[in-house]
């Protein structure tokens, strides 16, 4: 059985490129964060909501790896939600 890719379209992401356009025009920096659990996801979305700011939500190999690809999914879903 072949597993579907999902698209960061369809999670609900923007594409990198667009992303940093913006940030250049705006004179301004995207932080990146890496995190490895929903309780550090919810910190760094709350902070960027607060402070209305862009921000790259990043899992490390060790955590893909701990990971299964459901969870993930759906944390980035929740992130966006």
């Amino acid at each position: 059985m072949q597993k579907k890719k999902i698209s960061y379209k369809e999670l609900g992401l923007v594409n990198s490129r667009e992303l940093f356009s913006k940030a250049v025009s705006g004179g301004y920096a995207i932080p990146a964060y890496n995190f490895n659990n929903l309780e550090q996801m919810q910190a760094i979305i709350q902070a960027c909501v607060e402070t209305k700011s862009p921000v790259i939500l990043q899992v490390s190999k060790g955590a893909r790896s701990y990971a299964n690809e459901t969870l993930l999914r759906f944390l980035a879903q929740g992130a966006v939600a």
